[in-house]
């Protein structure tokens, strides 16, 4: 996943856990609730990206805070802050060229 941009979807879903731990059902509505209804995930799309962030180190799953054996809680890890550092980078970086060359700037 590294080096490549991230979608927006996988993005949203580190930046809440970020903030900390969640089910997935919670991701979902603060994902909604954090872009005002702008990107409202799908169930499928959600635990698609989880399985790969789970997959790549990324998110961690981890026993239910509540101790419900039937909710799946994550956790995003040392690397998934990493990759969330190393796209925020990029994405202030895309933006700043987006500034200059909307107001007229030359790139480079």
């Amino acid at each position: 996943m590294s080096g490549s941009p991230l979608s927006e979807p996988v993005f949203l879903i580190l930046l809440m856990l970020a903030e900390g731990p969640r089910h997935g059902y919670a991701i979902l509505q603060d994902v909604e609730r954090w872009t005002e209804g702008r990107v409202v995930l799908r169930t499928a799309t959600l635990y698609t990206a989880l399985r790969r962030l789970v997959d790549d180190g990324r998110v961690a799953e981890i026993p239910d805070p509540d101790g419900d054996p039937r909710r799946r809680t994550y956790r995003i890890t040392a690397a998934g802050r990493a990759l969330v550092r190393e796209e925020t980078a990029r994405l202030r970086e895309v933006v700043g060229l987006a500034d200059r060359l909307a107001t007229g700037g030359r790139g480079g």
